[in-house]
């Protein structure tokens, strides 16, 4: 798992070079505004909405011992559930929208890296969207899921604190899983994405962290976090599905990613 986790993470490290080898800048448009849209209206969204939830959870403490504990307590644990769903709502929907412009990217990298094009699955424009939205309400669903218990535990002492390094974990590998299915589409029907996707956690999760930590980057990390987490994704899916008994290349293309 932990192997994983750093090859995830380690696939940044050529990101930026490859981006400017292959001319990749021009197609970034589209998503990075989309992401930094997104991540304005969520984040006022956000900043209006904290105090109000941390009032409505301290409302539930009822007694007048220990209720200025426990209302610091609420505005921490409001702060962190708004900061939490923003995080989730922001990546779904901009995966989502992005879906249609990032796919076309993943494949020219894959097809570098390769050597040549590959059959595969042939998609158009509006079978990418709905393949995005698709994946990204089941991760959406699946990621609140796990998300409500995981805030439960915030109110038990000492094991709250780790509450949010499980979110913020749990956040890493759904924004990873988003990023490698832009690869994964044209090989894979979704079933057989999200498992692929499992037995690689430790990668998504890796690439994914990066993914997250670019977020609290102001301005600049919304901007360049879709291209720079998309292409490492990319090449990292690329190498797994090599390594895979369910995709095969010949041996020039393997020397060719090497």
């Amino acid at each position: 798992m932990l192997r994983n986790i750093f090859r995830g993470i380690r696939a940044y490290g050529g990101a930026f070079k490859l981006i400017r080898k292959l001319g990749l800048w021009k197609y970034f448009g589209v998503p990075m505004l989309i992401s930094l849209l997104i991540a304005i209206l969520i984040g006022f969204a956000a900043y209006g909405m904290s105090d109000n939830i941390g009032n409505l959870i301290a409302k539930a403490w009822v007694w007048e011992w220990g209720s200025q504990t426990f209302r610091t307590i609420s505005h921490f644990i409001g702060g962190l559930l708004v900061l939490a769903v923003g995080l989730i709502l922001y990546k779904h929907i901009v995966m989502a929208l992005s879906a249609p412009f990032m796919s076309p990217v993943s494949e020219k990298i894959e097809a570098y890296l390769l050597g040549e094009q590959l059959k595969h699955r042939n998609t158009s424009f509006g079978a990418q969207l709905w393949r995005g939205i698709r994946i990204n309400v089941r991760n959406l669903a699946m990621e609140l899921f796990l998300t409500v218990p995981i805030l439960i535990l915030a109110f038990i002492p000492v094991i709250g604190i780790l509450s949010s390094v499980l979110l913020f974990l749990v956040q890493s590998f759904y924004a990873g899983f988003g990023n490698m299915d832009y690869t994964l589409e044209r090989h894979f029907a979704v079933k057989k994405s999200v498992r692929f996707v499992k037995n690689y956690s430790g990668v998504a999760m890796g690439n994914g962290i990066v993914f997250m930590l670019m977020l609290f980057i102001p301005i600049v990390g919304v901007i360049f976090v879709l291209p720079l987490s998309v292409t490492a994704a990319t090449t990292e899916t690329v190498r797994l599905l090599k390594e895979s008994s369910s995709w095969q290349i010949s041996e020039k293309q393997l020397d060719r990613i090497s």
